[in-house]
């Protein structure tokens, strides 16, 4: 659906081009996911890339694959050794960053020596491969200029704990986006902030304080555009780590507590034994949340109004019904 006035723009993001079912692969295939292009497709604007196909290696092709120190690994033909296109790849890596700066993540193709973000094969020279493997050569020079974008590799989106953490983190990249487009103040980065209190407090306790801390020490900052690089890229750091079920029970009593003047004791005890059953794997987070936001409609609060806690992602993706 195209975007209205009424509608913001879907957030861009990048994605390696095998993945949307394009014919890129050295062998003439491709590796479609169906749960990028059919699923994620409905609320995100793909950019597809292929760094293979963009330095003129063709399709089909010889097979690269990394060779060397596992820090800084060579992309070295399989048939003949004397193809080495670790050069091409990591300068187009550069390019790209420097022209998509729009963009709020990128979705990566698994095991590639391009494009693997991690445990890529790496071989020594006698064949042998290097315990713990490495990094794609294009996807760590296109990461190394965007090091605060969420990035995450085709296969892990299955998982449904690592889906909802990534796809959180591309809606929180795309909306600061936003606010720099409007404008940096402080105002409008205390606002942020506030809105995402309770969401940091879920996958990071420790940053969710120590955040807290840069911005009260705010009025001390002179250079605002410097305080905003620090607290964003703490921020995406923090919401890297993955929510459990502890710390979001512990944002679900939090929020709960908004309710303790206006809904019955039964209803309170309802609250309560259902983020008892979210904590102990009874029930997915769906639940206890449903039943607060249906308390908080009949007693609104505008506080817990403004939290993206709530609702840091389109319902109908239904990311938390699994977690």
């Amino acid at each position: 659906m195209p975007a209205t006035a009424s509608a913001p723009p879907k957030p861009k993001i990048a994605i390696s081009a095998c993945l949307l079912g394009q014919n890129v692969r050295f062998n003439g295939g491709h590796k479609q996911s169906l749960l990028c292009s059919q699923t994620l497709g409905e609320y995100f604007d793909f950019v597809a890339l292929c760094p293979e196909v963009a330095i003129g290696m063709g399709v089909p092709r010889e097979a690269i694959r990394l060779v060397g120190d596992a820090q800084q690994p060579q992309a070295i033909g399989t048939v003949h050794r004397e193809l080495n296109v670790t050069q091409p790849l990591a300068e187009y890596g550069q390019q790209m960053a420097a022209e998509h700066t729009d963009l709020c993540g990128y979705i990566f193709m698994q095991k590639s020596p391009s494009c693997g973000l991690e445990r890529v094969k790496v071989y020594r020279a006698n064949g042998t491969p290097v315990e713990g493997g490495g990094r794609g050569i294009y996807a760590q020079a296109f990461c190394t200029r965007h090091p605060n974008l969420p990035v995450e590799e085709d296969g892990r989106l299955h998982d449904p704990v690592l889906r909802e953490n990534f796809l959180t983190r591309v809606f929180v990249y795309a909306d600061w986006q936003q606010l720099l487009a409007a404008g940096l103040t402080r105002h409008r980065l205390l606002s942020f902030h506030a809105r995402y209190k309770y969401q940091l407090m879920a996958h990071s306790p420790a940053h969710y304080k120590s955040l807290g801390n840069l911005l009260g020490n705010m009025a001390k900052v002179n250079d605002l555009d410097d305080l905003a690089a620090r607290y964003f890229s703490e921020l995406m750091t923090g919401l890297k780590k993955c929510a459990t079920r502890g710390t979001h029970s512990n944002v679900l009593q939090h929020i709960s507590g908004y309710l303790k003047q206006a809904i019955s004791a039964e209803d309170k005890q309802e609250v309560q034994t259902l983020i008892g059953q979210y904590r102990h794997g009874i029930v997915p987070l769906v639940v206890p949340l449903t039943l607060l936001k249906h308390h908080f409609r009949q007693h609104p609060d505008r506080y817990i109004a403004q939290q993206a806690y709530l609702q840091p992602h389109p319902e109908n993706l239904s990311l938390r019904n699994a977690i």
